[in-house]
């Protein structure tokens, strides 16, 4: 028996040895001095691999195994890294291109629970008052304590017109909360836009999809029109004096969809964001042309673009909840001295996710590279920092923030190292303070209400605002 075991083993090892020369892991090496395969290390997988089949209490499939194997190596790298099987991998495909089933949040994981990074506006999840910071211990009557990340987004996706029972534990709240949400559509609308008040525009773009680049474009030309999302077409133009983009609570998306978001408002050919890794196809620089931001032989859309949304005056929003690509938007207009970036410091996400394709249904998304400001700054576990710090209220609260410095694994900051982490911990907790007490040590409820961009009670968006009009006040200077 022994001896048969050991042939599975070696079997196994060539097995494994087969599967990494699939993922060009043998070509990798060659860049890299051609290491050698870790041969005692992967026998040492095989062991356990014939312990698992010879002893276990029940019997487990061999896929299923080699399954779990390859998502454990991938979780334990970083938090954005991971194995998409044919359900995720088939998720991913359909949200970049903005529709899919479900509740409708942007989740993490953080000691075995799912966190709730933010919900995606008009949403179940959203209108059910599922908060940023939440932790889901329970998804109907399962416990989340041993699931995969996929594993409960999986549970959480579903048909629409289906319920779910979401139980959460919330800081400040002393029992845990029950939400039952019935799933939904989910038809994320990436950009939104409406003229504020005479002669300023207000753009919102929530997630970076395939076709949020040109969707700016559309919704700019729409502001220099004096049309708004009502689509009054017989409106008169208006004579736009500033704009406010507002990035706040955007978890990212694709990156080819920042790259064109961004030649929006640079000049054309201006360096928006670098990116490095060890691979020599990490290495790159993405500017503002059509070759950086469109995918096939589409019609270049920047085109289309009302001249004047290059000098226009511009104020961009960011929040804790601005991650990935809406940190790249803010990080190039902000060294091109472009724009003013207000709000509060960002979530610091400074990390490429390339998704790699095992076959038609399945594929890994492996961290391949940092990315880079034009100027050269890593924002990883970091952040953009304001060139004006406004809370989210007037008396200087603001939502506690899920941030990536605060994920188990995460990449540290090569230019700043782990500096950026404590200095990161250590507004945290000043926050915090700010956070639970309000002028004269009254408990501040304020940012505990459901976060309503472009309302009457958008305290940021007044500031930016204000801003652009007292621009306007020293131009005439």
């Amino acid at each position: 028996m022994r001896s048969k075991l050991q042939q599975i083993g070696l079997i196994l090892v060539g097995l494994v040895a087969g599967v990494m020369l699939s993922l060009n892991f043998s070509a990798v090496a060659q860049k890299n001095g051609g290491m050698p395969l870790p041969v005692e290390e992967l026998r040492s997988f095989a062991d356990v691999f014939n312990a698992i089949k010879q002893g276990y209490v029940e019997p487990v499939e061999d896929k299923q195994l080699i399954t779990h194997a390859i998502s454990g190596m991938l979780a334990n790298l970083d938090p954005h890294s991971a194995y998409l099987d044919a359900d995720a991998f088939k998720d991913l495909q359909v949200s970049t291109q903005g529709e899919f089933g479900g509740l409708g949040i942007e989740v993490g994981m953080e000691d075995g629970l799912v966190k709730v990074v933010s919900p995606i506006e008009d949403t179940p999840a959203y209108r059910a008052g599922i908060k940023t910071g939440d932790l889901i211990f329970k998804l109907d009557d399962t416990p989340v304590k041993g699931m995969t990340l996929n594993d409960a987004v999986k549970k959480m996706r579903g048909k629409p017109k289906t319920s779910i029972k979401l139980t959460v534990l919330r800081k400040g709240e002393a029992k845990p909360l029950e939400f039952v949400l019935e799933r939904d559509k989910i038809k994320v609308q990436s950009v939104k836009s409406k003229v504020i008040e005479p002669g300023y525009g207000y753009l919102r773009v929530t997630q970076f999809q395939e076709e949020t680049a040109s969707d700016v474009v559309k919704h700019l030309d729409k502001l220099f029109k004096g049309e708004t999302d009502k689509k009054e077409k017989d409106a008169a133009p208006v004579a736009l004096k500033g704009l406010v983009l507002d990035l706040r609570n955007d978890p990212g998306g694709l990156l080819h969809g920042a790259v064109g978001v961004s030649a929006a408002f640079l000049p054309a050919n201006s360096v928006v964001v670098t990116t490095d890794g060890r691979v020599e196809d990490a290495k790159r620089k993405y500017i503002a042309a059509s070759e950086d931001y469109l995918r096939g032989n589409r019609e270049d859309f920047i085109k289309k673009l009302p001249e004047a949304a290059r000098t226009l005056p511009l104020v961009v929003l960011v929040n804790g909840g601005s991650a990935s690509a809406s940190e790249i938007v803010a990080g190039a207009l902000q060294d091109h001295k472009r724009a003013v970036v207000m709000g509060t410091q960002t979530f610091g996400k400074g990390s490429v996710q390339t998704v790699m394709p095992l076959s038609a249904k399945t594929a890994i998304k492996l961290t391949t590279a940092r990315y880079y400001t034009p100027n050269g700054r890593s924002i990883q576990a970091k952040g953009i920092v304001p060139d004006i710090l406004v809370e989210e209220t007037p008396n200087g609260g603001s939502r506690e923030r899920l941030r990536e410095a605060d994920l188990d694994r995460h990449l540290t900051n090569d230019k700043d190292g782990e500096k950026a982490a404590s200095a990161k911990k250590e507004k945290a907790d000043k926050n915090d303070k700010t956070q639970d007490n309000g002028k004269d040590g009254a408990k501040d409820d304020s940012h505990n209400t459901a976060f309503e961009p472009a309302s009457k009670s958008d305290y940021q968006l007044t500031q930016a605002v204000n801003l652009l009009k007292a621009w306007q006040v020293i131009q005439k200077r």
